[in-house]
C-alpha cells in the first residue's frame, strides 16, 4: 500500500470515530496555500480541527511526535482562514489522531482532544 492509500484509510477511520462520538464532519482535506486540515469536524460546543497521522506498526516516529510546532503552526494559520470564511460561535479545539495500520486493516485509533492551543501564535480565535 502506498502513503497516500494509508492515509486515507486513517482519515476515513478516524472519520467514522467522530461521527461515533456524536460530531458531524464538516470539511475533509480543507487546503489553502501552505496549509492543509485533514478534518474539521463539529458537535454542539466544538469545531475540531483535526489532524490524522496513519502509522505502520513499529514506526519509529510516532504520529503524534510528527505534529511538531511547525505543523502546529500551518495547522492554526489554516484554521484561522477556515474560521474567517466561515464564522461560527463554536469553541475551536487542535487535535490529533494516531492510526495504526497493517496491511489495509486499522489495529487501532488513539485520539487526543485539545492536544495543543494557539500559545505563542499570532491569531486569536
Amino acid at each position: 500500500m502506498t502513503k497516500t492509500e494509508i492515509g486515507s484509510i486513517g482519515e476515513k477511520s478516524v472519520c467514522g470515530y467522530l461521527i461515533e462520538k456524536g460530531y458531524t464532519v464538516i470539511v475533509r482535506n480543507y487546503r489553502i496555500k501552505g496549509g492543509e486540515i485533514d478534518i474539521i469536524a463539529e458537535n454542539s460546543d466544538y469545531i475540531a480541527f483535526v489532524e490524522v497521522k496513519s502509522r505502520r506498526p513499529g514506526s519509529m516516529v510516532s504520529g503524534f511526535e510528527a505534529v511538531n510546532k511547525r505543523k502546529q503552526g500551518l495547522i492554526i494559520k489554516t484554521a484561522g482562514d477556515y474560521c474567517i470564511k466561515h464564522p461560527t460561535e463554536l469553541q475551536p479545539r487542535f487535535d490529533v489522531a494516531e492510526v495504526i495500520i497493517d496491511n489495509g486493516r486499522v489495529l487501532s485509533i488513539d485520539y487526543i482532544q485539545n492536544a495543543y492551543d494557539t500559545t505563542g501564535y499570532n491569531f486569536i480565535f
